[in-house]
């Protein structure tokens, strides 16, 4: 499962779709504070998260993930149009990896495949 952190309404319903497209199950939030929650309550594979949000940004988000022993496992993506390639910020909070805005899909899908361990299918 993935936890999508995105407050725009558009973005974060592309986002949704193409992990579920993908075989993922996602809870989608609309802001860092819901997000965490909802991280704390589903103990999800990974988080996809906006940088720019309300109640929370991304970057507290992280911070609060990698604060909590629980939590401090689970890999983050730091999706965001607001950070320059070689930008510190998403990595001194403890980001597993930064995707910079616009990004397609696929490049999304190609990153999370690498930071996830591979699914297990069981064949009879």
């Amino acid at each position: 499962m993935i936890v999508v952190a995105e407050d725009h309404d558009d973005i974060r319903y592309v986002l949704k779709r193409s992990l579920e497209r993908a075989g993922h199950r996602v809870v989608a939030a609309a802001d860092g504070a819901t997000a965490l929650a909802a991280v704390r309550e589903h103990r999800p594979d990974l988080v996809v998260t906006d940088v720019d949000m309300p109640h929370m940004t991304g970057l507290d988000l992280c911070r609060a993930i990698r604060a909590d022993d629980d939590l401090r496992h689970i890999p983050v993506v730091v999706a965001s149009g607001s950070l320059i390639p070689g930008d510190g910020l998403a990595e001194d909070a403890g980001a597993s990896a930064t995707l910079l805005k616009p990004f397609a899909p696929a490049q999304l899908l190609a990153l999370i495949s690498r930071l996830l361990p591979p699914r297990v299918t069981s064949e009879s």
